[in-house]
């Protein structure tokens, strides 16, 4: 769990983003990051990012955020884990890629500037994340198709604001606190509230599976989906498994899934509920790995 946050001046008279208010929204999220703290703005002071880091892959200072590409052409905050890292470094560095840490932070900067919007495609992990492209001029952000990774933002039509935290937006004091009727009424209706509606009126949620590009002198285009969970059921675009196969298979993806988010520089621990899914994953967890869980 990290903390990422940012403000973004698109239009033409908009003020340049205030520091305090990035480290106002940045530091409201410290509970979410408790292993690092950064702050980067733009020369011409169109764009800020902050980030609140709680370490898991590559513990060293050089992964901290926001982080630079090679270049200096991209910036990124990211709040989550990529599964299939190595996978994806692998072809990267195929690719000419040069790295300069382990982090996942690093192959999503990669990754952008071999596909830009189209990245989406290449991950296996949750995640919300933003990257500044300062040769496109333009903010991309993106959220993982389960929604695990929150990511919310205020659009005014010249300032665009965003932050993991609806609480850690209104910190920075720039956002109009209004009640969104839709927000309180789903509250009520199903115990939580629908994306993309907040309690706020000027704060919406970035949904599961979605991401946006916001465009210097343009706006925001978005959000896009790229891909809808429920819709890949409804369409039949997965495939049925024939119930002789069903027990091998749920075994072998769980096997595959547990495997993956062993992926970490620290210890991997489990929550037990003495029940038969947390044990099952117990069982999973010591079969794919060497070290005592």
């Amino acid at each position: 769990m990290c903390g990422l946050n940012g403000i973004f001046a698109y239009g033409d008279t908009a003020s340049p983003p205030c520091e305090r208010e990035l480290l106002r929204t940045r530091d409201h999220m410290a509970a979410r990051g408790p292993d690092g703290a950064g702050l980067w703005m733009s020369e011409d002071v169109r764009v800020g990012l902050g980030h609140r880091r709680l370490s898991i892959i590559d513990l060293s200072d050089r992964s901290n955020q926001p982080m630079h590409s090679n270049d200096g052409g991209r910036v990124i905050v990211f709040n989550g884990e990529i599964y299939n890292l190595p996978e994806l470094r692998r072809e990267l560095q195929a690719a000419g890629c040069v790295f300069r840490t382990s982090s996942d932070t690093e192959a999503l900067l990669h990754l952008h500037a071999q596909m830009g919007a189209a990245m989406t495609d290449r991950l296996r992990g949750m995640y919300a994340f933003a990257i500044w492209d300062n040769d496109e001029r333009s903010l991309f952000l993106a959220r993982d198709p389960f929604g695990i990774k929150p990511l919310y933002y205020a659009d005014d039509g010249s300032t665009f604001r965003f932050a993991s935290q609806v609480k850690a937006l209104l910190a920075g004091g720039a956002i109009i606190t209004s009640t969104d009727p839709a927000g309180v009424v789903g509250f009520h209706l199903w115990g939580s509230v629908p994306e993309p509606f907040t309690l706020q009126t000027a704060i919406r949620a970035l949904p599961a599976g979605c991401s946006m590009t916001i465009k210097m002198g343009r706006g925001a285009e978005g959000p896009n989906s790229f891909i809808s969970l429920p819709g890949e059921m409804a369409r039949g675009a997965l495939t049925p498994i024939p119930e002789p196969d069903l027990a091998v298979c749920i075994r072998e993806a769980a096997r595959d899934s547990v495997a993956a988010h062993l992926l970490a520089d620290v210890e991997v621990g489990l929550f037990l509920s003495a029940g038969i899914d947390s044990c099952a994953l117990l069982g999973l967890m010591s079969d794919a790995s060497a070290q005592r869980v």
